[in-house]
């Protein structure tokens, strides 16, 4: 007994100077709320998050920040690609210093809970590739910082807001492949002031591209509508936006000629794929002259016949006065064309091969001749004094060796023969040290391209091989920043290098997007 009162003293000591057991932060909580949320985790991926551990700074997937009380606090979550199933609860609103939240690549489903927008400290929201459901969750435009938000390949749906105008500083927002529906909210898109990147791409998005997709200055990537409903003229106030944007506007029900203002005319043609109704530049179909619009308030007078039915056999015999116009039309400007090209070669066999005033023609911009062929319409300074007709040559030297030269197309798409190529009508772009850039209009005019002459004087044949060689390995380049080589020209006399034509401003504008 002596002993027993001697130690039972010496365990109350003990007992009352040992610190109790830390409580799991507010922060841990919501987490713990989140792993409740959780139905399956087929990988463990969150088996380590315990109340046991008291500190969710050690938790895997999670990233902490201390702040000024020495206090660590949740800063990240990224728990992406584990197959997790559940649903998101509203206790993640919780984490005022929550920066950056990345669940991507997961099973998780329901609606992004409203009570999100309370993490005012959110930069990043990475939800894609879920089963996500419900609106868009138009309170996240609420976030102060938000910048990145991605809920593309979910199974969101219903019109966009309105209320995406608050997100002033959002920098991207990918929604891609949902079901979203209506029309795109022009009113809002003129308060995203710092959106660099916006795809909308395969959704139901219908009506028409809002011209006030123009505005966007900040935009610097992409800017995708593609696969939606779209109709409608594309709005030319597209071409404001800087020449740095690539546009995909490909499967929709867009319609009539491609606008060639500003950025617009330096989009290639995937850019506007699979329109039936778009034409022009740089799609290879014409445009014809459009009917008469249904939705016109004066509708076109009808002509009642005898039987009192109102417009009847008329609309056959309109449609055939079209075409029967539009056969003689083209007829006329056939006949003109032979008229104007028989004159010309006559008056040109008279005159010899001189060389005429192509100097002054040049100062004004315009190429006087229409060809560019050294013997014909060359440059004196040039040293292009070689007499005769080009003559394209069945071999595939290439004018390598021999003195006449062949037209050799590097892009399988490139259908120009050299003779119509050599008798369309030039324009001069400019001149430099690498020579002189023309503007060549090729058929109907809606095939422009660029051709530099890379100048006359001799050149020794060997060198053929490596120019060939070189214009091989540049023809191979596909780069939206880099225009497409079509073809080139290679005789002792004359070099050709024949590129898509880029219309509106140089190389330096294009690259500072000044």
């Amino acid at each position: 007994h002596s002993s027993l009162g001697i130690l039972l003293p010496a365990l109350l000591l003990v007992l009352a100077t040992s610190p109790p057991a830390a409580p799991l932060s507010p922060d841990g909580v919501a987490l713990l709320a989140f792993k409740s949320a959780v139905t399956d985790d087929p990988t463990s991926a969150l088996s380590a998050w315990s109340a046991n551990d008291t500190d969710p700074c050690r938790w895997p997937g999670v990233a902490c920040v201390n702040t000024s009380s020495s206090e660590a606090r949740v800063a990240g979550v990224a728990v992406a690609g584990k197959n997790l199933s559940g649903h998101l609860p509203p206790e993640l609103g919780s984490l005022s210093l929550l920066r950056r939240l990345n669940l991507h690549g997961n099973r998780l489903s329901g609606a992004v809970p409203p009570a999100l927008s309370n993490a005012t400290s959110l930069r990043s929201v990475f939800l894609y590739d879920n089963n996500l459901t419900g609106a868009f969750p138009a309170s996240l435009c609420d976030l102060p910082r938000l910048q990145n938000l991605d809920l593309s390949k979910n199974a969101l749906a219903g019109p966009l807001p309105p209320a995406l105008g608050r997100c002033r500083q959002l920098q991207r927002l990918l929604l891609a492949n949902n079901g979203f529906s209506g029309r795109i909210p022009a009113a809002a898109l003129p308060h995203m002031e710092s959106l660099q990147l916006l795809d909308l791409s395969s959704n139901s998005l219908t009506g028409a591209i809002p011209p006030e997709l123009g505005k966007l200055q900040a935009l610097a990537g992409t800017l995708n509508v593609s696969r939606n409903r779209l109709s409608g003229a594309v709005p030319p106030e597209l071409g404001r936006l800087p020449a740095t944007v690539t546009l995909d506007l490909r499967f929709n029900n867009l319609s009539g000629e491609i606008p060639q203002s500003g950025s617009l005319a330096s989009q290639g043609p995937t850019a506007f794929l699979n329109n039936p109704g778009l034409c022009g530049f740089p799609l290879q179909v014409p445009c014809r002259a459009a009917p008469p619009s249904a939705s016109s308030s004066t509708p076109p007078p009808t002509t009642t016949g005898s039987g009192g039915s109102a417009g009847g056999p008329s609309q056959p015999m309109k449609t055939s006065l079209i075409v029967l116009i539009s056969v003689a039309d083209a007829a006329g400007v056939a006949l003109i064309g032979v008229i104007v090209v028989y004159i010309y070669w006559k008056l040109r066999d008279r005159r010899g091969d001189s060389d005429g005033d192509d100097e002054e023609e040049e100062g004004r911009g315009l190429f006087a001749c229409p060809c560019m062929r050294a013997n014909t319409c060359g440059d004196s300074s040039e040293g292009s004094d070689a007499g005769g007709d080009e003559k394209k040559r069945g071999g595939g030297g290439g004018g390598g060796g021999g003195e006449d030269g062949e037209l050799v197309a590097i892009d399988k798409g490139f259908r120009m023969e050299l003779d119509e190529l050599l008798r369309s009508s030039a324009y001069v772009l400019g001149k430099g040290g690498k020579g002189i850039v023309y503007k060549v209009v090729v058929g109907n005019g809606t095939t422009p391209v660029a051709v530099r002459r890379l100048g006359g004087g001799t050149a020794a044949p060997e060198r053929y091989k490596e120019f060939a060689a070189e214009a091989g390995a540049v023809g191979r380049v596909r780069h939206a920043n880099v225009v497409r080589l079509r073809a080139y020209y290679w005789s002792p006399d004359e070099k050709l290098v024949v590129t898509d034509f880029i219309n509106n401003g140089n190389l330096a504008s294009a690259l500072r997007g000044t």
